[in-house]
């Protein structure tokens, strides 16, 4: 039961953040957004 409860967490979070586009950011993922602002602000 709590494998189950782990894995569905794990979906869950997977598609919240890598899948799911964000108007207010872009329409972005809120991976992309992070992935995106890391590379700016390391060259900056």
């Amino acid at each position: 039961m709590q494998a189950d409860l782990d894995l569905g967490l794990f979906d869950y979070d997977s598609l919240y953040n890598n899948a799911r586009i964000n108007g207010s950011l872009g329409y972005l993922t809120p991976k992309a957004y992070k992935d995106q602002n890391i590379a700016i602000l390391s060259t900056a």
